[in-house]
């Protein structure tokens, strides 16, 4: 694994990992990460309501799919370690899962090792990667070590796609899935501005003043991530409604929480 005293932790630039870490009540960020996350806030009050929502439906979503024999995790985009983290859920569920995380900010490399301690059982790894090089995940000792891709495995990108702007983002996506064996599933969450434009579009104005390209995609463009696949119910809907076990959201979370939530098989 790469050795994080030997890398620049750009204190100075924002990044997407720490101002999430931010959002969620973290401590694991600079100035620069707190002075983007303040401003992001101006624009988009609920952001810390978005940042949570989106780690509980991490949360519900691998706890869905361990509960249904997935023993094999890729979450790309791990960020900033948060309990539970993924590994702490499914591995309560089943001991020998496996799980490979992968990020690329240094900073979540300084915290791999909390990223590390799973159980006996199972295993876990991490890799400082970057998912616009996706080769360079699938062919990484690390994960050819840990993870059989002959057997399914659930792919996560969580508040990830929208900081890839463009087409490029579906190849990406296709490249990742492309190796992982039938039954594998891809987890995803993705910023939209179908239910408020006007308060996405001083989001997105916000990340870009801080060097952070993003773009949010409608649930058209969202769903073509998941052409090949088959749908988990109940398919493509808002954060806050996939499989929350009932619980009563307020209807203003409607607007609140701007992003999708998906859970896809691979046939």
């Amino acid at each position: 694994m790469t050795d994080v005293n030997d890398m620049d932790l750009h204190q100075d630039t924002p990044h997407s990992a720490r101002i999430y870490d931010y959002l969620l009540g973290g401590k694991d960020f600079y100035e620069a990460d707190r002075l983007a996350a303040e401003q992001i806030e101006i624009a988009i009050p609920d952001a810390r309501l978005g940042a949570r929502s989106n780690r509980e439906f991490m949360n519900r979503a691998v706890r869905y799919l361990a509960e249904n024999g997935i023993r094999q995790f890729l979450d790309i985009g791990t960020g900033i370690p948060t309990e539970p983290n993924l590994h702490q859920i499914v591995q309560e569920i089943a001991p020998e899962s496996r799980v490979v995380y992968a990020d690329n900010d240094p900073i979540v490399l300084a915290h791999a090792r909390a990223l590390l301690s799973g159980t006996p059982e199972g295993k876990t790894q991490y890799i400082h990667a970057d998912i616009t090089a996706p080769r360079t995940i699938l062919e990484s000792q690390e994960l050819r070590e840990t993870l059989d891709l002959s057997k399914p495995v659930s792919l996560s990108i969580i508040a990830l796609a929208h900081f890839i702007t463009g087409e490029r983002v579906y190849d990406i996506v296709r490249t990742l899935l492309e190796p992982l064996a039938p039954g594998s599933h891809l987890v995803m969450s993705h910023l939209t501005a179908d239910f408020d434009p006007e308060t996405i579009a001083k989001t997105m104005a916000s990340y870009e003043a801080s060097g952070i390209p993003l773009e949010a995609r409608d649930k058209e463009q969202v769903t073509r991530f998941f052409d090949d696949l088959e749908l988990v119910e109940p398919g493509i809907v808002q954060l806050h409604q996939w499989r929350n076990n009932g619980i009563e959201t307020p209807k203003s979370y409607d607007t609140r929480v701007p992003g999708y939530a998906i859970v896809a098989r691979k046939p």
